[in-house]
């Protein structure tokens, strides 16, 4: 198998770089299935996939495996792919929910989200915080209206719950003023999220931004890396109101910087100096946090 091209526009020393790094992705529906793929034939060399769902009939439109892998579980099917264009790739799978299997994001690199449910998100953003490591969250709008990915870094800005207390408030706000509905903040008439999906092409733009992301966080010191504008991407894939009173025109995109939130109920300096002081971790359910986000969480199934 050859990496000319590869080599050539990252350069040797870099490709030998992405062979040796470790990411971790949660998620192996049809956003986590694409990030593996980009990032596997970009050269890196290590995965942790983890995931509880099998593929079935329903999922094959959205999805990067095909009828063929009917019946699989999805990180098996997305090793399998992974290893025919990078045969040389080292992937471990953990069939299960991530509560199961924290031990998965020990000694990797990075971590990716591609979760559906905000619970989950926010389990992840708990494991990065104890662990210091970079975490890549992405997520599509309703119908695909758009989407958005952020890096964030333990401490050095957000953590996710904080960020998301910030972007979707504002996101949904700007969107029920223009009529449209956001895939994070839709309530149904039971009080509880509902989704309508967007295209495969809808997710595909969302999910290789997330991958793109992620693979310059694994390049950062080299002379491929580059600055990023800010630490949020939103995308508009059709006319979105990004910016209050500003229509974003169709495949465009904003960049922002979400601040950390100094009083968040998980990465909050008080609740952090308790920690570093008495090596305790603060006991927030998931309802206090949905509170403070104004999301309420409903477990729905990902493609």
């Amino acid at each position: 198998m050859s990496w000319d091209r590869v080599e050539q526009l990252l350069g040797t020393d870099n490709l030998k770089r992405l062979a040796q790094k470790k990411v971790a992705i949660v998620g192996l529906g049809s956003g986590g299935g694409l990030v593996a793929l980009h990032l596997a034939m970009s050269g890196v060399g290590h995965f942790v996939l983890v995931d509880d769902d099998v593929l079935e009939e329903g999922n094959i439109v959205r999805h990067v495996a095909d009828r063929r892998y009917i019946g699989w579980h999805k990180v098996d099917a997305v090793a399998d792919l992974i290893h025919h264009r990078n045969p040389h790739a080292q992937v471990e799978v953990r069939k299960g929910r991530i509560e199961q299997h924290a031990d998965a994001l020990d000694h990797i690199d990075i971590l990716v989200s591609a979760v559906d449910g905000e619970g989950p998100k926010y389990v992840l953003n708990q494991f990065a915080l104890d662990r210091n490591l970079p975490a890549v969250y992405a997520g599509v709008y309703e119908r695909g209206e758009g989407g958005d990915s952020v890096v964030i870094y333990p401490y050095d800005g957000p953590c996710y719950a904080c960020w998301a207390a910030e972007l979707r408030e504002e996101i949904a706000q700007a969107m029920g003023e223009a009529g449209q509905e956001l895939d994070y903040g839709m309530i149904g008439p039971e009080g509880t999220l509902e989704a309508e999906p967007g295209l495969w092409l809808h997710v595909t733009r969302v999910a290789t931004t997330q991958a793109q992301l992620v693979l310059n966080e694994l390049l950062k010191g080299t002379d491929v890396y580059e600055p990023m504008p800010g630490n949020t991407v939103i995308l508009a894939n059709s006319a979105l109101e990004i910016v209050s009173g500003q229509i974003n025109q169709p495949q465009t995109a904003v960049w922002v910087t979400i601040n950390r939130d100094p009083h968040c109920l998980v990465c909050g300096d008080k609740l952090r100096n308790r920690a570093e002081l008495t090596g305790e971790q603060a006991d927030i359910s998931l309802d206090d946090l949905m509170d403070a986000t104004g999301i309420v969480m409903q477990e729905k199934d990902e493609d």
